[in-house]
């Protein structure tokens, strides 16, 4: 792994998301090597030649978050970015800007995939309009160790109790879902005592690795790869439609918080 201390002017990106009005990324890069990870169009702008997922800048800042600039707006960490890779509890950049953002009259919403977001459990029960997303999109470690190197299955879902339990909003991103394999029921069930709101994105498969998850569907699931074919070459969103239908059925049933960002390209482009 490549990991190196870059300085930037600001940590803080006026965003093009259509939820959010401001992303935090403290690094860029992530360690955590998602096969599917979208962010890695990232490398035509930071001009890194290494594979996503093998290199981490540590993003230094001197200057101090303009609160006045966030308040009452919607503040993400991180877009591009796992803000608790592995690195962040050796340089604690992530820490260090919660620090500073714990007194801000802005709305919150942090994304990870890793139990480390634990560590500053301290600050986060101090936050008044705060989200934690933790991305989960199977209960299969296998498959989960197939596709990324962040924390188990087991303690993603641990860490949703233990926010919950500490009075934090949690939200279960279940994303991206796979045609097939993710079972959006089965996740529910098992986590629903401690998740307040579900988000559902689906599999986009664009770029580099757009090959190399339908080679991966074609070996480890061949059985579905004539669907993976019909959807994401042949360009039907039949399969999408009839599992948002499911979805709204059985959230709706069964009084589950939910959003649906199928349609998330759509918005992003409605925004911009």
């Amino acid at each position: 792994m490549i990991v190196k201390e870059i300085y930037v002017k600001d940590y803080l990106t006026k965003s093009k998301l259509p939820s959010s009005d401001y992303v935090i990324n403290p690094y860029v890069g992530c360690l955590h090597s998602c096969k599917y990870c979208y962010a890695s169009f990232m490398k035509r702008f930071t001009n890194h030649s290494e594979d996503w997922g093998s290199f981490l800048d540590v993003k230094l800042c001197d200057k101090k978050i303009d609160l006045n600039k966030i308040k009452g707006k919607h503040v993400f960490m991180s877009s591009v970015t796992d803000c608790y890779n592995n690195e962040e509890e050796k340089y604690k950049i992530t820490r260090s800007i919660l620090e500073q953002l714990v007194n801000a009259e802005c709305f919150l919403n942090i994304s990870t995939k890793s139990h480390l977001i634990l560590r500053d459990i301290d600050l986060l029960k101090n936050f008044n309009n705060l989200v934690v997303s933790i991305s989960i999109n199977t209960l299969d470690e296998d498959f989960k160790n197939d596709m990324d190197n962040a924390s188990s299955i087991k303690d993603r879902l641990n860490t949703l109790k233990v926010l919950h339990d500490n009075g934090i909003k949690t939200v279960l991103f279940m994303s991206p879902i796979f045609p097939y394999i993710t079972d959006f029921k089965e996740i529910i069930d098992i986590s629903k005592d401690y998740v307040d709101e579900y988000w559902f994105e689906n599999l986009n498969l664009r770029g580099p690795y757009k090959k190399y998850i339908l080679d991966y569907i074609r070996n480890k699931y061949s059985m579905y790869y004539n669907n993976y074919i019909d959807i994401y070459l042949k360009n039907n969103n039949k399969y999408w439609e009839d599992l948002s239908r499911e979805i709204e059925r059985y959230c709706t049933k069964n009084n589950i918080r939910y959003k649906n960002y199928f349609y998330h390209e759509k918005l992003v482009k409605k925004v911009n």
